[in-house]
C-alpha cells in the first residue's frame, strides 16, 4: 500500500505486511498462548539487533579515542538493554501449564542458539571458559561471533583509549570530579549491570514457568544454565578498580 502519489508510506516504508507474516504457530489445534510467546523471542531479536548495531558504534567510537561519541553510544546500549529485559515480564503471565500445552511444538529449539544474542556476548568482551565451552558445542562459531572473539575486547579498548588519554582507570576515581572517561567506564559497567539484571530476570522467568530442575528445550540444563552465568563478567577492571578505595580486607 502506497500513498497518494504512488510514494513511500508507513507500511512499505517498515514492510509490515511482511513482518506481521512471521509469527508462524505451530501448535495445532492452535494454542492462544503461543502468538505470545514467538512475538516476545522475535522482538528480542530485533532488540538484539539493534543492540549489535550500536555496540559497533560503540567500537569505532572507542577505536577513534572519540570519548563523547562513545558515551553517546553506549547511553544508547544501556536504554536498549533495559527495553530487552522489561519486555520478559509479558512471559510472566504465561501459567507453566499452558506453556506445557504448547511446549513439545518447539521441538529443540532453545535461547541458547541465538547468534545474535551470543554475538551480543562476544561483542561485550565474554571470554569465560564455560561461555566459550557452550559456543564450541554448537560446532563452527556463527561468522558474527567468530569475528567478535577475534578482535579486542570492550575493556582493552578502553584501557587503550586510557593510555592514550595518558590516564590511569584509578585517577578517573580519584580526580576532583566527573569526567567524561569516569562517565564512560561507569556507562559501560551500568551496561553489564543491565545485561545481568536481564540474565537474572531470564533465569527467574525459567525457573517460574517450567521449574529450576527441568531440563530445558533442546536438551539444555535449563535455570541451572542460566543461573551459572550469573557470575560472568564482561569488564573485571572496571569492579576490581573499586577494591583500591578498601584495602584488601574490605
Amino acid at each position: 500500500m502506497t500513498d497518494a502519489a504512488g510514494g513511500m508510506n508507513y507500511s512499505t516504508y517498515l514492510r509490515v505486511d511482511e513482518l506481521l507474516a512471521l509469527q508462524t504457530v505451530q501448535s495445532s489445534p492452535e494454542h492462544p498462548d503461543e502468538m505470545l510467546f514467538i512475538v516476545v523471542h522475535q522482538a528480542s531479536e530485533l532488540w538484539f539487533k539493534v543492540l549489535l548495531h550500536e555496540l559497533e558504534q560503540l567500537i569505532v567510537a572507542l577505536q577513534h579515542f572519540d570519548t563523547m561519541r562513545a558515551l553517546l553510544a553506549v547511553q544508547r546500549v544501556n536504554v536498549l538493554m533495559e527495553i530487552v529485559a522489561q519486555q520478559l515480564s509479558a512471559l510472566d503471565t504465561l501459567p507453566p501449564q499452558r506453556f506445557a500445552q504448547f511446549r513439545g511444538y518447539l521441538g529443540a529449539s532453545s535461547g541458547s542458539q541465538s547468534e545474535q544474542f551470543r554475538a551480543i556476548e562476544a561483542t561485550a568482551g565474554l571470554r569465560d571458559p564455560h561461555f566459550l565451552a557452550a559456543i564450541a558445542d554448537h560446532g563452527e562459531p556463527p561468522a558474527a561471533v567468530a569475528r567478535a572473539l577475534a578482535r579486542p575486547t570492550l575493556q582493552a579498548l578502553v584501557e587503550v583509549l586510557l593510555d592514550h588519554e595518558q590516564v590511569a582507570l584509578e585517577v578517573l576515581y580519584s580526580g576532583p570530579g566527573p569526567t567524561p572517561l569516569f562517565l564512560l567506564v561507569e556507562g559501560l559497567l551500568e551496561f553489564e549491570q543491565r545485561f545481568a539484571r536481564w540474565r537474572f530476570l531470564h533465569v527467574q522467568l525459567v525457573e517460574r514457568i517450567i521449574g529450576p530442575g527441568t531440563t530445558g528445550t533442546g536438551g539444555t540444563l535449563g535455570a541451572k544454565y542460566l543461573a551459572r552465568t550469573m557470575s560472568q563478567r564482561f569488564f573485571p577492571a572496571l569492579w576490581a578498580v573499586r577494591s583500591a578505595f578498601y584495602g584488601k580486607g574490605g
